[in-house]
């Protein structure tokens, strides 16, 4: 699962959506991934609807169930999440956020901060080993973080854009 189909992206972006579809397809537990950058638009995304891939679409009006249909909802959440963390540790002179986690009943959030303001969530299973999808979102933090370059970031957010 990537962001979006392959063609013309240069090979810093189709890197990048190879780590994102590598850590939801190998971390036990997450259900999706999107990345977002600092002004909250989605750059990539696990969500096959996002991207174009999968046929099984909800019927008009039914909500998606899992990772279907999910993006730009994980996104919104992940760019509300960050802005209130950056607020709160503003107001509690806390430093910059680092992560944040949210634990639900039938589902867990994590968000973690990658580069420029830009954000990495995951939403995850409620029995998912926390500290394994913490460590592979630092993995991919530290992979991604140096090639998010505003040009990538704009290149991410017109092929994102092209898919819909």
């Amino acid at each position: 699962m990537t962001a979006t189909g392959t063609f013309g992206l240069s090979s810093e972006a189709r890197n990048l959506q190879w780590l994102l579809g590598n850590l939801v397809e190998e971390v036990p537990g997450v259900r999706a991934v999107a990345v977002v950058s600092s002004d909250g638009l989605l750059l990539l995304s696990s969500d096959p609807e996002e991207t174009g891939a999968g046929d099984a679409r909800p019927e008009p009006g039914e909500r998606p169930a899992g990772p279907r249909g999910a993006g730009a909802d994980l996104a919104t959440i992940v760019s509300g999440i960050g802005s209130l963390t950056i607020g709160a540790a503003g107001l509690m002179d806390g430093g910059g956020v680092k992560q944040t986690m949210i634990a639900m009943e039938r589902s867990s959030v994590l968000v973690m901060s990658i580069s420029d303001g830009s954000l990495l969530g995951v939403h995850a299973t409620p029995d998912c080993d926390m500290s394994v999808v913490a460590y592979h979102m630092a993995l991919f933090v530290g992979r991604a973080g140096h090639v998010l370059t505003p040009e990538i970031r704009s290149e991410l957010r017109k092929s994102m854009e092209s898919t819909r």
